[in-house]
């Protein structure tokens, strides 16, 4: 059985990731992109569908041993783990080698004290847990083969097949490294070359080193800020740019529930504020790669902007579900693809509009297609604007005019007129200020509940939603106006847990809610971080970093959160880790900075 999400590791290389379990497990990695289909699949099954165990020996029928400490390195992404035994201490370093060819996961075992009998376990299973892979050997190596992937088997150590599994049985003293790599390769290539385990090793983290010198925050809770900061490299896929919003798919809203989607994929609203946070912490280049991306996916067709796409770019995301698969903690369906693709979500125009004109202004070198792109989002809103959409929640009910949505749009429009208005842009500057207004009026009127003073989660409704929380802070209204105080005490009365955690919105239990789904969900993070900064923005400063400290309370022990958090189990929940939780921790940061919440 899986471990609890929190009991998860992330490692990565840029293109894809591997999640690895307190107890030495490698449950999931999808080879050779964050999108392939997955060749340890455990995390979503059972031992059947792929892992890659390597830790101290214990008896068959028995549990294997759960780890005495673990962390990262320093500021990077090499794990440590190390286990205290009966015979001796021990230590295993996880890491993916930023890649130049073939992608590598490597294992180290050192000895640190006594004598340590140790076991891997490989069992690789192609396709999501469905293909047996021909293992044999070949020049010495072991490599596993099914259809177009072959994955490569390197370590000195002997090793043995047994019930379909590869297994090494060794001992490791005090000063011994043993080291394991598995390489992905076309299995119609030739073999990858020999690893270099140690020379990778030195090379990984002089370059995760190097790349955390250039961040420019040195304020409160740096490390959870790098920490994010690296997560978010981490998902970011350096040959195009792309980010995705986790590496993992189906891991459950609601354990045991159906809430479990593919995000192994480039979202365009969590691609712009992540951008956003790179760019205001130094990473211009990382900004720069991400609109590159922009400009190349959406070339051609920006009218037809969708929410999401693949991590080159890619359109067709087609939703499917792996009935083979039973389920993180039985949560089906597994999905893979995400079906939400091709949902009209006008409220991406906004951040999309906002990431790039906060690139302009904090001197990204201009590019004129990017102007262009912005101008022509505009002229699609002047037409669509008043249309209902599916909106931020991708919810797979009727369409609705959501509140966020309709100003999000008004922010596309916002930002678009300062471009204008700075030089670098020529349109109908009136008509769009005129249109700015119209959308204003619109939001005021038609999604303002006066007798509770509160904005609400579409037109008409009752319902309250924590994207409203985004109201001041995308200028659209001033913190200090009525209706945004309203707002957020409403929020903090109707979408609070007990613990103080905000919920995205009402759901119904076994009903189909508003978003045309049954069950509940936990706490969404990246609200909760967004009620830390409104209170901030208000002038409830101590407020907002109590609830702050309450959620950096939540991470893990690596510093990782995923989507959300059950306040019923008081576990995380979700796909793991999460960009959209991880951007606004770091963005709350720099907020109560500048507040002074720390005496800054």
């Amino acid at each position: 059985m899986a471990g609890r999400i929190e009991d998860y590791a992330l490692i990565g290389d840029m293109q894809t990731a591997a999640l690895v379990c307190r107890d030495g497990t490698v449950d999931w990695l999808c080879l050779p992109r964050f999108d392939s289909h997955a060749v340890f699949a455990g995390l979503l099954g059972t031992e059947e569908h792929g892992f890659w165990r390597l830790g101290p020996a214990h008896a068959a029928d028995a549990k294997p041993p759960t780890a005495a400490r673990r962390g990262y390195r320093g500021d990077s992404l090499i794990l440590e783990t190390e286990w205290d035994t009966p015979r001796g201490t021990v230590r295993v370093t996880d890491f993916m080698p930023p890649r130049d060819g073939a992608p590598q996961l490597i294992r180290i075992v050192e000895g640190v004290t006594g004598r340590v009998p140790m076991r891997s376990a490989l069992r690789m299973r192609f396709s999501y847990g469905r293909v047996v892979p021909w293992v044999h050997k070949q020049e010495g190596r072991t490599v596993a083969v099914a259809g177009p992937d072959s994955v490569w088997f390197d370590t000195e150590t002997e090793t043995y097949g047994k019930a379909l599994t590869t297994y090494a049985d060794f001992t490791v003293a005090p000063g011994d490294r043993i080291a394991f790599t598995i390489s992905w390769q076309p299995s119609h290539k030739e073999p990858p070359p020999l690893p270099e385990p140690e020379a990778s090793l030195e090379a990984t983290e002089d370059f995760w080193r190097e790349w955390v010198e250039h961040c420019t925050y040195h304020g409160p809770y740096r490390e959870a800020v790098i920490r994010s900061l690296i997560t978010l490299k981490a998902l970011t896929y350096a040959p195009t740019g792309g980010i995705v919003a986790a590496p993992t798919t189906s891991l459950p809203e609601d354990i045991g529930g159906v809430r479990n989607w593919d995000y192994r994929y480039t979202w365009l609203r969590d691609a712009a504020i992540t951008l956003s946070s790179l760019l205001r912490t130094g990473y211009r280049e990382e900004a720069r790669a991400w609109r590159e991306w922009l400009l190349r996916a959406v070339a051609g067709d920006p009218e037809n902007l969708q929410i999401m796409y693949g991590i080159a770019g890619e359109r067709e995301l087609g939703e499917a579900e792996l009935d083979w698969l039973p389920g993180y903690e039985k949560s089906a369906p597994v999905r893979v693809g995400n079906g939400a693709a091709h949902q009209l979500q006008l409220d991406v125009y906004g951040e999309v509009t906002e990431a790039l004109h906060l690139g302009h202004m904090t001197g990204l070198a201009r590019n004129d297609y990017a102007s262009l792109l912005q101008l022509k989002l505009i002229r699609y809103l002047e037409d669509h604007w008043q249309e209902p959409d599916e909106g931020i929640w991708e919810v797979r009910g009727p369409r609705r005019h959501f509140v966020h949505s309709k100003v999000m749009a008004w922010v596309a429009v916002d930002r678009t007129i300062k471009l204008i208005e700075s030089g670098d842009a020529d349109g109908p500057l009136e008509r769009w200020r005129e249109l700015r207004d119209d959308i204003h009026r619109d939001v005021c009127e038609k999604g303002y509940d006066k007798e509770r003073n509160t904005f609400t989660q579409s037109y008409g409704s009752k319902e309250l939603d924590a994207s409203l929380l985004l109201i001041p802070q995308m200028g659209f209204l001033p913190p200090d106006d009525k209706r945004v105080i309203g707002t957020i005490e409403a929020i903090q009365r109707e979408l609070s847990t007990p613990d103080g955690f905000i919920l995205r919105y009402p759901t119904e239990g076994d009903d189909a809610g508003v978003d045309g789904l049954p069950g509940d969900e936990g706490a969404f993070l990246a609200c909760s971080f967004w009620m830390a900064d409104d209170l901030a923005m208000i002038g409830r400063v101590d407020e907002a970093r109590r609830l702050f400290e309450k959620l950096l309370a939540l991470r893990n022990d690596l510093g990782l959160l995923a989507e959300e958090w059950d306040p019923r189990l008081k576990r995380q929940v979700g796909n793991f880790p999460q960009a959209f939780s991880h951007v606004p921790l770091i963005d709350t940061a720099l907020r109560l900075t500048a507040s002074g919440a720390y005496g800054g």
